[in-house]
């Protein structure tokens, strides 16, 4: 499942029972509408395929693992409609990797924001390095962390996530996000946390996979109505990107670099 490099590409591979998803787009791993509809279908393949007995979830490069919404792509919107679709995108990953019969364990090699955040939170074991810190910069662009929220709130608490989603220009650790709940594991580089990855994906692919599939279940209690509630989200913030503010907001994001 691939793209050419300039919109991105999400690719998937397979071994000894392991699916990689691996996710890539050259403006720091960003996700516009398309990356976010392939990594939807990758995540749904991999749940569906009997070979797949767990999911890696990782990106490309060593920096970035995901600078959230693509900026581009946000600048575009120039109705509802529009807007609420591209913000469906986040849901509809989210909500996959929610109802995804198989664990998926995330690898964040560097920073994650935004968009990036709520897909760390959706994993079912995340593991990181020291480089891995972490912004919900929404509301400094005018708008919210309303799709990827339940997701983070779920993982980290309701009083780490309003300090998230409130301080949205402020960095926070891979040990803050240890500590809170987001990632299970930091390590000192990558060559660690891949082999740290590796290892338990190796012990889980040898496990009962319907002990799993049931365990994934209990894991994911209670928010059997994201359906509607991420939509629902998805629609304030197609509203929001729409807004003057927003729109300037975004537009001198862009031209930061």
């Amino acid at each position: 499942m691939k793209d050419n490099a300039q919109s991105g590409s999400v690719t998937t591979s397979i071994e000894n029972g392991t699916a990689i998803i691996e996710f890539f787009h050259p403006a720091h791993n960003s996700m516009p509408s398309s990356q976010l509809s392939k990594l939807t279908e990758a995540i749904q393949a991999a749940g569906a395929n009997d070979a797949i007995k767990v999911i890696v979830l990782k990106s490309k490069g060593d920096r970035t693992f995901c600078a959230g919404a693509s900026f581009d792509e946000l600048a575009s919107i120039q109705d509802f409609e529009t807007g609420k679709r591209f913000f469906l995108g986040f849901a509809n990953v989210i909500n996959a990797m929610r109802k995804c019969p198989k664990f998926i364990i995330g690898r964040v090699q560097g920073k994650a924001i935004g968009g990036g955040v709520g897909l760390a939170a959706a994993t079912d074991y995340c593991m990181a390095t020291h480089h891995s810190t972490i912004k919900l910069s929404e509301l400094a662009v005018g708008i919210g962390p309303f799709v990827v929220g339940p997701a983070v709130e779920r993982k980290v608490g309701e009083s780490a996530f309003t300090q998230l989603a409130i301080n949205a220009t402020e960095w926070q650790t891979a040990e803050w996000a240890k500590e809170k709940g987001l990632y299970h594991e930091v390590f000192a580089s990558i060559e660690q946390l891949d082999a740290y990855i590796l290892h338990l994906s190796e012990k889980l692919a040898q496990s009962n996979p319907e002990a799993m599939r049931q365990l994934k279940k209990v894991f994911w209690e209670g928010t059997e109505h994201w359906e509607k509630l991420l939509a629902e989200r998805a629609g304030i913030s197609g509203r929001l990107v729409l807004s003057d503010f927003t729109k300037k907001a975004i537009e001198a994001f862009k031209q930061k670099g």
